[in-house]
């Protein structure tokens, strides 16, 4: 299978159910939910749902045997990870083997979305050269994101269609694009 998906990395509280009212209750979700409306109301969003390619799994589901393999399939098939990160993130234990799989194992480049941000300028210092506190403080809520994304090219984007768009059409953050570990952005 060729790596043409973007997995979606986001917290949901655990046991995770998709049918119930609770996972829809929890906002990161809700927010990979956006982008998977987007791509249904035009084909040429350049979303690939990695969650697509495996069946669903159940929150009764265990995590050993079913959750984690599921997830790194997923991983394997990706050439991103989209990471939403919000002040409702919490550091579940999915969100973490996430990133230390796909970041430390694969070398997946990270699409970091701030939902919380809405324009590229609500990202970034007052001088635009560097990425703002609010950003930094955001990457201490998941301490394998913080601790690992040094090893990979990282873009942050706000939670606006069209940078959510350009950001993923961007080649230099697919698996092997070569492009150097670093934190980017777009002013």
């Amino acid at each position: 299978m060729s790596k043409i998906y973007n997995y979606c990395a986001f917290y949901v509280s655990e046991p995770f159910n998709e049918s119930s009212l609770g996972a829809h209750a929890t906002k990161d979700f809700c927010y990979y939910n956006m982008l998977k409306a987007w791509k249904g109301l035009d084909s040429s969003f350049p979303f690939n749902n990695a969650h697509d390619i495996t069946y669903n799994v159940r929150d009764n589901s265990d995590w050993e045997t079913t959750l984690k393999p599921r997830l790194r399939e997923r991983l394997r098939n990706s050439n991103n990870i989209v990471l939403f990160l919000s002040n409702d993130t919490q550091n579940s234990r999915a969100v973490r083997e996430e990133i230390e799989y796909g970041v430390n194992s694969l070398g997946l480049p990270v699409i970091v979305i701030y939902p919380d941000l809405k324009t590229k300028d609500d990202l970034l210092t007052s001088d635009k050269n560097n990425l703002n506190n609010v950003v930094k403080n955001l990457w201490n809520k998941l301490p394998a994101f913080r601790d690992s994304k040094s090893k990979v090219p990282v873009l942050h984007v706000p939670m606006n269609k069209d940078t959510i768009k350009m950001a993923l059409n961007n080649s230099d953050f697919r698996i092997d694009s070569r492009k150097d570990p670093n934190d980017y952005f777009y002013k």
